[in-house]
């Protein structure tokens, strides 16, 4: 897989040297098996897949779980199903939509877990995952730094995404590296109305900020 990061012409990551990428992007990655609500996942969607982390590696050391990785850059999506011919993996697949119009479908609310990681402010990662969640299910979101003002607001708005947040792991992906946040999320009850909002909207007006 790294090999492949290094080798493509697609924007991926600024990391991309192998020895680096497995550092910063690999082991960062597997600190999701540190959860159980990772752990023990059955089915799971990653939002806004990019290079495939988390969502490969997980899928990797996970056979037992089916991943469904989504990204709206074509690019994007071909190289992740380059790396998941190339690994051989069975139990994943790329596809090029938005997080939003596939929620509107047949996996609506079918997923036990959504992944995502260095994609967008924990509301709107709550807002995108809420659709997408069984009820029970969980988002763990990949986060460098606590958001303590995006906790409070999703605790405000509970109603209105039926997420709530559970706790924040502290993470060290590997020996010498700063400590990293994984945050767990709990879909509390059926989708609210209104949900997923029209495809850019959650990023476009978030939740509590006009």
């Amino acid at each position: 897989m790294l090999e492949l990061l290094e080798q493509s012409h697609v924007s991926l990551s600024s990391v991309t040297e192998p020895s680096e990428a497995r550092r910063i992007h690999v082991a960062d990655s597997l600190t999701g098996l540190s959860l159980p609500e990772v752990k023990n996942a059955n089915r799971a969607l990653d939002l806004g897949a990019g290079g495939g982390f988390p969502g490969v590696p997980l899928a990797l050391f996970l056979p037992g779980c089916d991943f469904t990785l989504v990204d709206s850059v074509g690019r994007k999506v071909e190289f992740m199903n380059e790396v998941i011919s190339a690994l051989g993996l069975e139990n994943a697949r790329a596809v090029k939509t938005r997080s939003e119009d596939w929620a509107g479908g047949e996996d609506r609310e079918s997923y036990d877990l959504v992944t995502a990681r260095a994609v967008a402010p924990l509301t709107v990662l709550a807002e995108l995952a809420s659709p997408l969640l069984k009820e029970g299910g969980h988002l763990v979101a990949w986060k460098g730094e606590p958001e303590p003002e995006e906790e409070a607001l999703i605790a405000d708005h509970s109603g209105k995404l039926a997420m709530e947040v559970v706790r924040r792991e502290s993470v060290v992906p590997y020996p010498g590296s700063r400590e990293r946040s994984l945050y767990v999320l709990t879909k509390t009850d059926p989708t609210p109305a209104g949900l997923p909002r029209r495809a850019g909207m959650a990023r476009k007006r978030p939740l509590g900020r006009g």
